[in-house]
Order: C-alpha cells, then structure tokens, then sequence
C-alpha cells in the first residue's frame, strides 16, 4: 500500500492506494500537516509516500515521513516518470501539473490531452499523444478573481459563486458574476477551439462548475493529481 498526498494552495488531499487503485480520498485545510498525515496512517505504514507539492516541504517533515515509510518520493523535475517532459525549464514546473499530466497519459494514452486545473490557479496544460508533457498557461483562478475585483476596488462588492449567469448583467452584482464567469467560459473555449482534436479534462474544484457551462464533451476526472502520483509511486515500486 501507498500513501499519496497532493499539497496544494488552499488544501491538502491524501489516500492509499493498491497499486494504482484509490481508496477514500481525505481532504484538509488547516496548517497541521503532520498531524493529518500521521492521521490518515492510522497507524499504517505505507510501502511509499508519494508527495506532489506547490509548498515548501521543510527538512523536519520530510525526515519524519522518511521515517515513518519504506520509501519516500517527492516529486520534482528529477523525478523519473511514465511520461517525457519537454518544459524548458523543468525546475520551474510545478509537481502538481506535471502529475495531472501523468494522469491523463495512464488514462487516454495515445490521445492528445489538454488539461484545464480550476484550483487557486487556473492551469491549462497540453499532453500529446506520445507522453510528452508539452507546457501550457496559468491563468487566475475563480476565487482569485472574485477577490481581486473587490479588494483592487472601491466600491465592487464581494461576491459569492452564483448558480446561475446573465448574458448581460442587469445589476452590478449581476455584471460581475457574468464578467467573472463568462470571461472565464471565453477563456476555457478559446483553448477547445484551438485544439479541437485534443481530449479535454477538467479537474479541481470548481470543474464541474464549469464543465456544465462547456458546449463540448469535457472529462471530468476527480484527483487527477492523486491518480497521476498513484501511477509514479507504482512505477518506482517496481524500480
């Protein structure tokens, strides 16, 4: 058994699998990581732990994971994966959009995939149908938007996610709800469009939210991130 812990911005999300196979996914959002670790173990140790990261991971916690598991990985740009990376500069890539890229590889493999990430970031991402994780474009994210208009503001009030969007808005909580939203629909299909003969897969928080507002067929896979480290540490267990 494998732990796999994806460490994002505004969360943490971690789950054993056999093999390649994900058990329950656990999900956190406070600053004991540690603590939520060693809670998820339950008391387990794992063969690996898998760790993909867009923190810091500080001398203390890896030392103490490294203890606690036969092997540890953090993924980085060294990292030996199932997919080639052609970043040019691959120390600057973050383990996050690489692992969804191995993901969708252990998924559609031979399919040219584009990869949309609605986390803190929006991260747009191109896979070709060789394995080769190709780059992409990191956009803001939903939350940083709505944020952004009202903080670098006056008097643009704070909104909250709407259910459902105006073409125009009629209001000026209505005109930016549309703005926010529709701007980002435009953005999202701007890439389809360019790339009509790509698999498209949304993950993160807010895919789903936007996969319904999509005119194409989109592939929403949850944990992609997780399902990409479940195949790295699978690929090193037998290494």
């Amino acid at each position: 058994m494998n732990l796999l812990i994806d460490i994002g911005n505004s969360s943490v999300k971690a789950a054993f699998a056999k093999g390649v196979e994900l058990g329950i996914t656990h999900r956190y959002f406070g600053e004991n990581l540690l603590g939520f670790i060693k809670g998820v173990m339950s008391g387990n140790r794992p063969d690996i732990i898998a760790i993909s990261s867009v923190r810091k991971i500080d001398d203390y916690l890896s030392d103490t994971l490294r203890m606690m598991c036969g092997k540890l990985i953090i993924v980085g740009f060294e990292t030996e994966l199932p997919i080639k990376n052609g970043y040019s500069t691959p120390e600057t890539l973050g383990s996050d959009r690489l692992l969804a890229a191995v993901g969708a590889f252990e998924l559609f493999k031979g399919r040219e995939c584009l990869i949309f990430d609605f986390g803190t970031a929006l991260t747009i991402d191109r896979l070709d149908a060789n394995g080769v994780f190709c780059g992409g474009n990191i956009s803001l994210g939903l939350n940083i938007r709505i944020k952004a208009l009202h903080e670098y503001t006056q008097r643009l009030p704070l909104i909250e996610i709407p259910k459902k969007v105006v073409t125009v808005g009629g209001s000026t909580k209505e005109a930016i709800e549309s703005g926010i939203i529709l701007g980002m629909v435009y953005e999202i299909e701007g890439y389809i469009n360019r790339y009509p003969d790509c698999i498209f897969v949304f993950t993160g928080g807010d895919a789903i939210y936007f996969a319904e507002k999509m005119k194409r067929s989109i592939f929403v896979v949850y944990n992609l991130v997780l399902m990409g480290l479940a195949h790295v540490a699978h690929y090193h267990a037998k290494t």
